[in-house]
């Protein structure tokens, strides 16, 4: 399932999931940085529990980044990975439990698209290099300028795989980050930390959603837990759903398309390399600035609600007049069922099917005319209903026909329409386009990095005319830089040679066409479609994958053994009589161990991070697996525009012939490499504060070597086994920093100890229900919230938890009031963040009221002088979040801090000296000057209104 295009699509069919988050930034005084004190209620109206974190959606963009200079080595990368996870942290504060998932070894049915994933983007980088340096010996032999060419070695990607030794530096490093955190930072005091790194088998998100599930199905979970999930795969929204807890918040970071990216020969923006013409940058700001800086800001944080998304879907799937009791958990377990045929990670989508052309919709109407005459679900706790689904697929099989005719036709209709507006816009083009200073930008984009202003605009068009009056030679679509020479580059120069259309790819199974299945199968399997058991083999081998996919999102993983071993799906309409067939899958299966992974989904180029009589294998002509490694392979458009739509079309590989050949490589094994290829466990670290810490401790001291059950009681109702870890964290033993620009931890207080999730016999079925004792959330919805979208207008979801939550807005009286009780003349923003001189605490911290005004909540009454080091805190104090007894509304000026981007001490209101118990202020000549015992006569604040009193 494309991320995407899912996500879009989602966000506009049910725009009120998403909330927008309150970031609290840390501050700086006086050169000081002040971090973010997350043990403080959160800014967002709400308080979590548990925080899981997908940490591959992590480390590929702290590790190379497609929006900023990536980390020069690896230090750099481990050191922006603990800046990200601090973000999170700082922005969700969880107060339970902190669990940190790996990317494990994968099931086979992961390992292929893992496979693709890899080759193609070792084939891309090769080709990428090839045509940076062809461009570059171009431009340099026309006299071009291009900037020296780094001498840097290239980071390949790849290496975020378990088994390398890139994956298991970042175990040890981000152990040394949680032990440090838990010494260190107050918001992680009572905070029980769970590391699965990539010696752990299973993918990250999914050895969250085990963790989960087998948590449920204990005596001491709490149904109400409050869970939040950090990670960008569409799939996370499925698996939340799957877990049936009523309160799960996924954390992403926005989604933006179409990030501009430097160019990788001149490092500038607007062209890609295939376009470079070698050009002298144009200086950015009036020193030159502005050069380093990239036009972008840092990535903004939003919430998808999963409770409001049930909400949406609830309305959506509620059917009445059933023959059966209606019930909303098992209707959304459906719904995620059928999602699947859309595509996932895998299976690949049913070609009648895709997420833009409303598939899902299409999906859910057919769903709902059908159900009344299945007789059930088509699902239950992650096992299928065969039977049911073959009278959807069947349904959608009936129109499969008319869907490719109206596919074709809007794309027809789409190339007409590009076709004109590329007429228009060639019709419209100005014969001349000023350039330098003089370029013109879209309206807002004048403060942007790229920009430059004209310090005298009149007489720089002066020295444009007279340059372009005394050079008739120039051509009259050149432009002009700001110091007069011709700017090819600005000016914009109209090529004849410009084409109406764009080079379309061919497509030989014009499914628009008569006889579309009999091409299809020629084409993408090589058989004939008269040929009735190899179709009916193809349909077998997806149906096994539909019941796979979901027991693995309900259950866990049924197979590691089993993969879809075919490229491409068959119709919906091939779905008959699939009720008869099998979806048992074979017990007792495991995973492969780390470097037979890497032999099973890298290509040759990432040899190098195998040992060496491993890699050979990959390259050796003689190898017995040499046809697993192809050097060029093809990529099959299907259909689609651009390369990376397409299908690789690599060899599957043979998983007993990968044994046999690995057999004899084993004993090259070094002692080192055969620790990386052995498989984990998780690892629990607790602070100082934490009940648990005297238990693990006394285990320690003991020596025990059989598993020993979790106390419960000890950690919020976590139930597992702990057994003794060889490499622990220990009090008063040093923790040594593996990043050198890092201290060591020479005062450690926490500990850490190996943990194992509880276990359960192989055929146990976890109940894909709501748990007795769970309180549905209050509903978020409002009727007009049904027809919102932000189809046909702007829409903008709201900012935190709290939907009454009011921006903060002051009149002219307030600010002169903020102007009256703030020092002047000091400090380098409109607020200074010097602290009040020490008679400011004197006397009492109660304003008097005034005849008819409301009482105004104080402000930090609780602030004592001694605690000022600790950095500004919000200027209202928020009440903590009681689960118990309701959230207590926030008040609409905690904000004030973060829109304003303004630092300052809240003692500062505190400051009463002044006749009639007003604040003094400074005059200008630095003395104090009182207010008359009247006070000034300003308006009271209205009863009620915008401003609200209580």
């Amino acid at each position: 399932m494309g991320v995407p295009a899912f996500f879009r699509w989602l966000s506009r069919k049910y725009p009120s999931i998403i909330v927008n988050c309150v970031e609290e930034k840390p501050k700086e005084c006086n050169g000081v940085k002040i971090p973010v004190d997350a043990s403080k209620p959160n800014p967002n109206d709400v308080e979590f529990d548990n925080l899981y974190l997908d940490m591959n959606g992590i480390i590929h963009p702290c590790t190379h980044p497609e929006d900023k200079p990536a980390p020069k080595n690896e230090d750099e990368m481990m050191v922006a990975i603990f800046e990200y996870i601090d973000r999170l942290f700082n922005i969700v504060r969880p107060r339970r439990l902190l669990y940190m998932a790996i990317d494990g070894v994968a099931p086979r049915a992961k390992m292929n698209q893992q496979r693709s994933r890899r080759f193609r983007a070792s084939k891309e980088g090769m080709e990428a290099a090839i045509e940076k340096q062809r461009v570059r010996e171009e431009i340099l032999a026309k006299g071009g300028f291009l900037p020296p060419e780094e001498v840097k070695e290239r980071f390949d990607s790849n290496c975020i795989t378990p088994g390398t030794e890139f994956m298991d530096n970042l175990a040890k490093c981000l152990r040394y980050y949680i032990a440090d955190r838990l010494n260190n930072d107050p918001g992680w005091k009572n905070l029980t930390v769970i590391l699965s790194d990539a010696s752990a088998p299973g993918e990250g998100e999914h050895k969250i959603m085990d963790y989960i599930r087998r948590q449920r199905a204990q005596p001491n979970h709490d149904p109400n837990t409050h869970h939040c999930l950090c990670g960008a795969d569409a799939d996370l929204i499925m698996l939340g759903l799957a877990t049936h807890e009523p309160n799960f918040t996924i954390i992403r970071e926005e989604f933006k398309p179409n990030k501009p990216k430097p160019c990788a020969l001149c490092n500038q923006f607007g062209h890609e390399v295939k376009d470079c013409e070698g050009l002298p940058r144009e200086k950015k700001g009036k020193h030159d600035e502005l050069a380093d800086s990239l036009p972008c800001a840092e990535g903004e944080f939003i919430f998808l609600r999963l409770n409001v998304l049930r909400e949406y879907l609830e309305r959506e799937l509620t059917m009445a007049s059933l023959p059966f009791p209606f019930d909303v958990e098992r209707s959304i377990d459906d719904w995620v069922f059928m999602c699947f045929f859309v595509g996932n990670d895998f299976l690949p989508h049913l070609p009648s099917l895709e997420i833009r052309e409303g598939a899902i919709d299409r999906l859910v109407n057919i769903y709902k005319n059908v159900v009344h005459k299945t007789g059930g679900y088509l699902t239950e706790s992650g096992y299928v209903n065969l039977q049911r689904v073959q009278m959807i697929m069947l349904a959608v099989g009936e129109v499969e026909d008319s869907i490719f005719k109206k596919r074709k036709d809007d794309e027809d209709s789409f190339r007409r329409r590009q076709k004109e507006k590329r007429k228009r816009m060639k019709r419209d083009q100005p014969a001349f386009t000023p350039g330098g200073i003089l370029t013109p930008h879209a309206l807002g984009s004048r403060n942007s990095p790229g920009c430059q202003v004209a310090s005298n605009p009149r007489h720089a068009a002066y020295e444009m005319r007279m340059h372009s009056n005394s050079s008739p030679s120039v051509s009259p679509n050149t432009s002009f830089a700001s110091d007069g020479s011709p700017s090819p580059l600005a000016g914009i120069k109209r090529k004849a040679e410009d084409s109406d259309s764009e080079p379309e790819p061919e497509d030989n199974i014009r499914l628009w066409e008569a006889g579309w299945k009999q091409r299809y199968y020629k084409n993408k399997f090589d058989v004939d479609a008269a040929d009735e058991k190899f179709r009916r083999k193809v349909v077998q081998s997806y149906v096994e994958g539909l019941c796979w996919v979901l027991r693995y999102y309900y259950q866990g993983c049924a197979s590691w053994k089993w993969y879809y071993p075919f490229h491409y799906a068959p119709f919906a309409s091939d779905f008959e009589g699939i009720a008869d067939m099998s979806s048992e899958f074979e017990k007792g299966t495991k995973p492969f161990k780390p470097l037979e992974q890497l032999m099973g989904v890298f290509p040759a180029a990432s040899g190098n991070f195998l040992p060496p009589s491993w890699r050979k294998l990959m390259s050796d002509p003689d190898s017995s697996i040499i046809d697993f490694y192809p050097e060029d392979f093809a990529i099959d458009l299907n259909g689609k525009k651009y390369a990376w739509q397409g299908v690789a079309l690599l060899p599957f590989v043979d998983e007993r012939r990968l044994r046999a050949a690995l057999e004899e490589v084993y004993p090259d094994l070094t002692p080192e490499e055969n620790r990386r290829n052995s498989l984990g466990s998780d690892v629990l670290f607790v602070g100082k504060l934490h009940p648990l810490r005297d238990f693990i401790l006394e285990l320690y001291q003991t020596g025990s070597t059989e598993p020993v059950d979790v106390p419960p009681e000890l950690c919020h109702g976590i139930q597992g086994k702990f057994s003794l870890d060889e490499e622990a964290i220990l009090p008063d033993q040093t923790v040594c920093s593996p990043v050198p620009m890092l201290r060591d931890l020479t005062q450690n207080t926490s500990v850490s100890i190996n943990f194992k999730d509880p276990q359960f016999a192989e055929d146990y079925v976890f109940k894909a229900v709501m748990l007795p004792g769970a309180r549905k959330p209050a509903a978020v919805l409002k009727p007009g919230d049904w027809e919102k979208s932000s189809n046909g207008r702007q829409w903008k979801p709201q900012l935190g938890f709290n939907r009454d939550r009011r921006p903060v807005h002051l009149d002219q009286a307030a600010f002169r009031t903020l102007g009256h009780v703030m020092p002047r003349g000091s400090g380098t923003g409109v607020y200074n963040n010097n602290a009040p001189p020490p008679a400011a605490y004197q006397g009492s911290l109660h304003r008097p009221l005034l005849r008819g005004q409301a009482q105004i909540p104080k402000l930090m009454s609780n602030m004592r002088p001694q605690d000022s080091w600790r950095g500004p805190p919000p200027l209202f104090q928020q009440q903590r979040f009681d689960r118990s007894v309701g959230a207590e509304p926030l008040l609409p000026w905690n904000r004030m801090l973060q829109t304003q981007n303004a630092a300052f001490q809240p003692n500062q209101y505190q400051m009463l000296a002044g006749p009639g118990g007003y604040p003094p202020r400074r005059d200008d000549r630095g003395g104090r000057q009182g207010y008359p015992r009247d006070g000034r006569k300003y308006p009271l604040p209205p009863p009620s209104g915008r401003y609200s009193w209580n």
